[in-house]
């Protein structure tokens, strides 16, 4: 039991790091702020769905895209391990992550993109569920999936009260919280990487 619970742990840590409700609340923010209360709803709602189903299909074919373009979970540790770190990295420069840019993006449809995709479920996201759930089994796939579930329904939340969370925290606040997300993102991402390097050194020996 004690080991369900730091898998719950270790994996919320690592999505609520990765998706930075509060950062991304900015982001939503000067996406849809403008609009009347009701349309940030539907955009809010739309953009957490269609990130739901696209974790969803990534943490249930994980195992399958590895068949199919001969994936190892090895190489998948590494290369994911490089992405989530490099995201980390910028956000622990107080930067945001090109991974994560909203510049040069149709408005047309902001729930899909820029929010959806690659603000919400990024390079970074997807890596990091196809490595929790292609690793854990059934049980890996179950838990990946409701954490993520729960963390779609803080950001939802986050969204909707995006003016009454910016004017709490502040931009200094801001700051804090994207340097401290990225500080956690870029330990996950090195963690990943030597267990990634680690199997691959022990498979050669």
């Amino acid at each position: 039991m004690s080991d369900l619970y730091t898998q719950l742990i270790t994996v919320f840590l690592g999505y609520f790091a990765i998706m930075n409700p509060i950062a991304n609340t900015a982001a939503f923010a000067g996406l849809a702020g403008s609009k009347s209360k009701q349309e940030q709803v539907k955009i809010a709602a739309k953009a957490l769905t269609i990130t739901f189903f696209i974790i969803l299909t990534f943490a249930i074919l994980g195992k399958t895209i590895f068949h199919l373009f001969g994936i190892t979970i090895d190489a998948l540790r590494i290369t994911g391990g490089i992405l989530v770190f490099l995201v980390g990295y910028h956000m622990l420069n107080g930067h945001s992550s090109k991974l994560h840019s909203t510049e040069g993006n149709d408005d047309s449809d902001i729930a899909v993109s820029p929010l959806a995709v690659p603000l919400l479920a990024g390079p970074g996201t997807i890596a990091t569920t196809m490595n929790y759930s292609a690793t854990g089994g059934m049980t890996g796939i179950i838990v990946t999936v409701a954490v993520f579930a729960v963390l779609c329904l803080i950001t939802f939340v986050c969204f909707i009260f995006s003016s009454n969370i910016l004017t709490v925290i502040g931009k200094s606040g801001l700051s804090i919280v994207t340097r401290l997300m990225g500080l956690i993102l870029a330990v996950i991402g090195t963690q990943m990487i030597i267990s990634g390097v680690t199997a691959v050194v022990s498979k050669m020996a």
